[in-house]
């Protein structure tokens, strides 16, 4: 499908970094936009409306100093709010969010009119992250401009959805720009996920793994050293499915299956709940990472590792012509 007025004629791939808690920040989402993609990052990594202002306010003069640098606007950032009642601060989140008129909102956790509403009296986009059909359903419902389909194998809280059979629903039901998340790792990943019918690519651990994000560097090196095997899917964490590195539960006190040894655990953690990020600090110390994790070898810099997504882009997309070139053509079709 077309892509949006905001995204055409910028983009370098067809890619968003997706918003990870506690590792995205401005150094992340501007790296991303220099380098040709869409960078974000959660409301909620900020404690403060002032914090989160700052943040805004640091994201526009890099977006202005790149343009100014390169003679032309970099693709747009977004900002991700969770939609939900346990979050206290979303009003205050949503009025930064219009006063800086950040181009793109991605909203978790419900569909809300109108908020979508609200966003596009200013002219910003709003895209929704869904993990079945139902919840597609609603968020165009709701009248929004992009749908990310969060398919098995995404880090953090995961579909279980094969890709295929999320975006093929979708696709019947809604013509807007669909976003494909879960275990993609390569440009060649990328490339399929247009095959498949997706407009964009939204990948996150990928992005962990690189020296602008926040995360600590054992966490990073956990990456470097972690396999598809070694990914474990639980809800005893944070009372939703969400996809954790096996040695990260194990150094909180998890079986490697996901499951607490202790039946108490999950009340301890909840008990320690962090009311000013409004998630549980479970997240700090509990590493998330998606089924793709076995493509992270190194820690690059953001640009560089565009420079070798694109690579891999362009020569998946020539190996896919020469396939094609192999096939006999149909009668009738010259």
């Amino acid at each position: 499908m077309p892509l949006p007025d905001l995204l055409t004629g910028c983009l370098r791939l067809p890619m968003i970094a997706a918003p990870m808690f506690l590792a995205s920040g401005p150094a992340l989402v501007l790296a991303c936009c220099r380098a040709g993609i869409v960078g974000s990052f959660p409301a909620k990594n900020q404690r403060t409306r002032a914090g989160l202002d700052a943040w805004l306010a640091e994201i526009a003069e890099g977006l202005a100093a790149i343009e100014a640098e390169t003679g032309r606007p970099p693709p747009p950032y977004a900002v991700n709010l969770i939609v939900h009642r346990s979050n206290a601060d979303l009003e205050d989140e949503i009025e930064m969010v219009i006063r800086h008129r950040v181009p793109i909102v991605i909203t978790s956790l419900g569909a809300v009119p109108e908020l979508v509403a609200r966003v596009h009296e200013y002219g910003g986009l709003v895209f929704h992250d869904v993990i079945n059909l139902r919840h597609a359903r609603k968020a165009i419902g709701a009248g929004v401009d992009g749908l990310i389909a969060v398919a098995a194998g995404a880090g953090g809280h995961t579909g279980r959805a094969s890709p295929f059979a999320l975006i093929n629903e979708i696709r019947q039901e809604f013509d807007g720009t669909l976003m494909l998340s879960g275990a993609m790792s390569s440009g060649g990943d990328v490339a399929a996920a247009q095959v498949m019918g997706a407009d964009l690519a939204y990948l996150g651990t990928r992005f962990i793994g690189t020296a602008e994000c926040l995360s600590p560097d054992d966490y990073k090196a956990m990456l470097v050293d972690s396999h598809l095997g070694d990914i474990v899917e639980t809800d005893t964490v944070s009372g939703v499915n969400a996809n954790f590195i096996a040695a990260s539960l194990a150094s909180a006190g998890y079986s490697t299956d996901g499951t607490a040894p202790e039946a108490d655990i999950a009340g301890e953690l909840a008990e320690a709940h962090d009311a000013e990020r409004n998630r549980p600090t479970a997240w700090r110390d509990i590493w998330s990472a998606g089924h793709g994790v076995g493509g992270i070898t190194d820690i690059p810099t953001v640009a560089q590792l565009v420079d070798r997504l694109a690579a891999e882009y362009h020569a998946a997309l020539a190996a896919q012509q020469q396939r094609l070139a192999t096939l006999r053509v149909p009668a009738g079709d010259g």
